[in-house]
């Protein structure tokens, strides 16, 4: 497995915002994080990431504890927060470059293949700051797949997009899957994560309540539109989490 997640708990205070989550992500997967908004998703996405000590439990990426090597671990990993975290005064490209070179995987014709991928050769020469919501995404993503990292986490990534924007950004996460790296998608959009995703996660009030992939969701997909709305609001208790 690419990604090795055991008894991840996060807490905020006395609040246990991820409760002893475990989840195991190997090559070429795309699993769909899902979950009201207060679930914890995006909490146990930016622990993963490195964003956050968790209070317990161990993460793995290629084998590689990711707490006690963090360099080494965080190296092959690619995250993009919600809203996207970038350097205001560089431009598209550069961000998407400083990303690449960081992780020691600098390749100026990898990156004009991204750029062109998610259609930013428009923008790839003006400054983040000065980009909309949509092509601030889609900067965000690039930066997060640049040097061909092996984990992609991405937080609400495909929110905002317009249809030719989120088609591109599914074609590119395909792509990235088809070349082995291990993707998590957190996301409210069950119509996305029902086309890209081979595998569907579903988290309420911090732990995994329903995990489904291969030939069960094969059979829930076959059961038709609303199925998997169907599947969330069987396992989720009604209204947010604060």
């Amino acid at each position: 497995m690419l990604l090795e997640v055991q008894g991840l708990t996060v807490k905020y205070g006395r609040r246990v915002a991820v409760d002893a989550l475990d989840l195991a992500v190997g090559a070429g997967e795309i699993v769909g994080l899902l979950g009201p908004n207060g679930a914890g998703k995006s909490t146990a996405l930016l622990a993963i990431a490195g964003g956050l000590e968790p209070r317990a439990g161990t993460i793995r990426v290629g084998g590689v504890d990711a707490l006690a090597e963090p360099l080494v671990a965080l190296a092959r990993v690619g995250f993009c927060a919600q809203p996207p975290t970038m350097y205001e005064f560089l431009t598209a490209r550069e961000q998407i470059e400083f990303c690449a070179e960081a992780r020691g995987r600098k390749d100026e014709a990898a990156t004009t293949a991204l750029l062109d991928a998610l259609a930013l050769g428009e923008v790839a020469d003006r400054l983040v700051r000065e980009l909309s919501f949509g092509f601030r995404q889609r900067v965000a993503l690039a930066a997060a797949l640049a040097g061909g990292t092996d984990v992609v986490l991405l937080d609400e990534t495909l929110n905002g997009l317009d249809p030719h924007a989120a088609r591109a950004a599914r074609t590119t996460l395909a792509r990235a899957a088809e070349r082995g790296a291990a993707i998590v998608l957190s996301t409210h959009l069950l119509g996305i994560a029902e086309r890209l995703c081979t595998r569907l996660v579903i988290m309420d009030a911090g732990r995994t309540v329903a995990d489904v992939s291969g030939v069960a969701l094969e059979a829930l997909l076959a059961r038709g539109d609303g199925a998997v709305e169907e599947l969330y609001l069987s396992v989720v208790h009604a209204g947010e989490r604060a």
